[in-house]
């Protein structure tokens, strides 16, 4: 039996109970649902009537308040509550309530039912509902925007895109749908199209505190970390310091005083999160992610205390046992340290969706499909500019510093991991729900040479958005693009394109003890996972190598160690850039990092990195066992 089901089947056995009048029993059973379904606004109503049912009409009234605080869209919860107030005598309550109801009864009675089982996350049946009332209403804009809402919560984000484009069309005024639709934009990596939607609903509302948090979002996900730390002081400032919405607030600010290099004043604000929510296992996780920080004996004993309480949520217990992990780290206790490593680990897996047979099969038909004739073929695709730079190879690899190092160099531009290539890919071949890889790559290979010109082409201009200082290169650090190299070669030809390749056991070892954004990386949590995707990726270098030859310049992080000049000098031959010193001292040049080695490239290169999982040896068998001879071959 579904979820949905069980927890229908539940509030029915209590009803029937209550049409027996057993209510003791009744109110028992829904007792038991609200423990399982929290957030179920009909179990509250249903509490209301037992209520009624008893003669305790303070009790009635609360659980119906809470009915509707869950569903607004509940007509027999404000017409008890607008009778229950009247026989109080409570003349405004109970005209508030009949307000309610006859907003109710003035709207279409599908869209009253669509709203309602949508409030109660029945999201098939709203949809149902809805579309069968579209039929027949195909101009109902509130109809179209919670249909919108509906498909962007079961993942339809494309079709949530169009149907609120729609909206706006029809009703340009409609600000909740156009907040909606940059929301959606956001979703799907158009951060500049967000900004611009929430820019529009600022002109009339200056101070809307939602719509500058939207703001707030797009420029961070555009690069502007800058003018968001004086937005987020300006909202704090009339935010209690206590609370969740604090503890948001001056966690985002802290990230972004991070990024931009300020970090004693994100370690600050980092702290004072804590202070409004002394559990924000991120906050925690943020303190220990800046590899440099300390966390002082005090700080222990709370980290240690929030994850041992049977109450902690899940992330936030994920979040504590990573900073858990590094606070061990750093004192040398390895043992402890690995417990909670592999305790946050171990959870973070139950909650991803990944499967690494779906990424060897999507390499293997990657294999398949990109051969050399196929490159042959289609030589003269794509635009003829040789801007961009791709930086790519597995996480943890060495990536940042390579961008870094090119960053500092007077004739590059370093951006960010941009998403522009995977979502192309999406858009042609379609994305694996639980891998987010291709599912038909073979598509590419219908893109005509005016369309492969006008793909590259929409690039270059997506992307001028994240280069603001006028610089003739630009990086692309998405490392990712592993998988998208062919569809790189025929939009960008000209386009260079770095492999960063790090010792098998140090970056799995490295991808173990990160944890990395909410939908990012997902393999990297199992060692069995990491050691398959490794080998994975590798025997698809291999490939791209052989169709493409000399096409990827491959960088060892170990011998850039070795030799950082020799290093350098290579990268900017295969640049085509003449030689600067700026690039020997990366760790000196001032810009916005969003990665977790931020703080590791703004310090002179160290050796440490090349032997650090060597201390965890006894504990990574399961990861040399699943890298199998790629321990070996990865220099190959």
């Amino acid at each position: 039996m579904s979820t949905m089901a069980e927890r229908d089947r539940r509030l029915r056995d209590a009803q029937t109970l209550r049409a027996q009048q057993r209510l003791p029993d009744a109110l028992h059973a829904l007792s038991q649902l609200e423990a399982l379904y929290p957030r179920f606004s009909r179990l509250y109503q249903e509490r209301g009537h037992c209520q009624i049912q008893l003669g305790n009409a303070p009790a009635a009234i609360d659980a119906l308040r809470q009915a509707v605080a869950l569903n607004a869209t509940l007509p027999a919860s404000w017409d008890m509550l607008a009778q229950l107030y009247r026989l109080r005598g409570d003349k405004t309550q109970a005209e508030a309530a009949e307000r309610h109801l006859e907003t109710l009864r003035q709207l279409p009675p599908e869209i009253v039912v669509a709203n309602s089982l949508y409030a109660d996350g029945d999201l098939e049946p709203a949809e149902e509902v809805l579309r069968a009332y579209l039929e027949q209403a195909d101009g109902n804009v509130g109809a179209l925007r919670l249909l919108a809402r509906i498909c962007f919560e079961r993942g339809a984000s494309a079709e949530a895109e169009a149907l609120l484009a729609q909206v706006l069309e029809l009703a340009p005024d409609y600000h909740a749908a156009r907040f909606d639709y940059g929301m959606v934009l956001l979703h799907l990596q158009k951060p500049m199209a967000a900004r611009q939607e929430a820019l529009h609903l600022l002109r009339i509302e200056p101070d809307n505190r939602d719509y500058l948090k939207h703001y707030a979002a797009a420029s961070v996900a555009l690069g502007d970390h800058e003018p968001v730390i004086d937005l987020y002081a300006r909202l704090l400032a009339t935010t209690p310091a206590v609370g969740a919405e604090a503890a948001d607030l001056r966690l985002w600010r802290a990230n972004a005083l991070k990024v931009t290099g300020r970090q004693a004043e994100a370690i600050a604000d980092y702290q004072a999160s804590l202070v409004a929510r002394p559990d924000n296992g991120v906050a925690w996780f943020s303190l220990a992610n800046l590899k440099t920080y300390r966390f002082s004996e005090a700080d222990m004993a709370r980290l240690r205390a929030a994850e041992a309480r049977p109450d902690t949520q899940a992330m936030d217990r994920i979040y504590l046992n990573f900073a858990l992990g590094k606070a061990y780290e750093d004192r040398g206790d390895y043992a402890a340290s690995w417990a909670h490593y592999e305790r946050g680990n171990a959870l973070r897996r139950t909650l991803s969706r990944w499967r690494p047979e779906v990424a060897e099969a999507c390499a293997q038909r990657l294999r398949t499909v990109f051969t050399a004739e196929v490159f042959g073929a289609r030589a003269g695709f794509g635009v003829d500019d040789a801007d961009p730079i791709f930086i790519i190879g597995l996480p943890r690899s060495g990536s940042t510093l390579i961008e870094q190092i090119l960053a500092s160099h007077p004739q590059v531009e370093g951006t960010q991991e941009l998403t522009e290539i995977s979502r192309y890919v999406a858009e042609r071949c379609g994305r694996d729900p639980e891998c987010g890889l291709p599912l038909e790559p073979e598509a590419l290979l219908r893109l005509s040479k005016t369309e492969a010109q006008a793909l590259g082409a929409r690039y270059l201009s997506e992307t001028r958005t994240y280069r603001r200082l006028g610089r003739p290169v630009f990086l692309d650090k998405m490392p990712n693009n592993i998988w998208h190299i062919g569809l790189i070669q025929l939009i960008l030809p000209r386009a260079k394109i770095i492999e960063v390749r790090r010792e098998p056991m140090a970056c799995g070892f490295s991808n173990l003890k990160q944890l990395f954004g909410t939908t990012n990386q997902e393999f990297a949590y199992a060692a069995q996972d990491i050691g398959r995707y490794y080998r994975t990726c590798l025997e698809l270098m291999r490939h791209w190598d052989t169709v493409l030859p000399g096409r990827v310049l491959r960088v060892s992080y170990e011998d850039l160690v070795e030799d950082l000049e020799g290093g350098v000098r290579r990268l900017l031959d295969y640049c085509g850039l003449p030689f600067d010193a700026a690039c020997l001292r990366f760790h000196e040049t001032q810009r916005s990092i969003r990665t977790p080695s931020s703080e590791q490239v703004r310090q002179p290169l160290s050796r440490a990195g090349l032997t650090q999982w060597q201390a965890y040896a006894p504990w990574l068998g399961d990861l040399r066992a699943a890298l199998g001879d790629a321990v070996n071959r990865y220099r190959e």
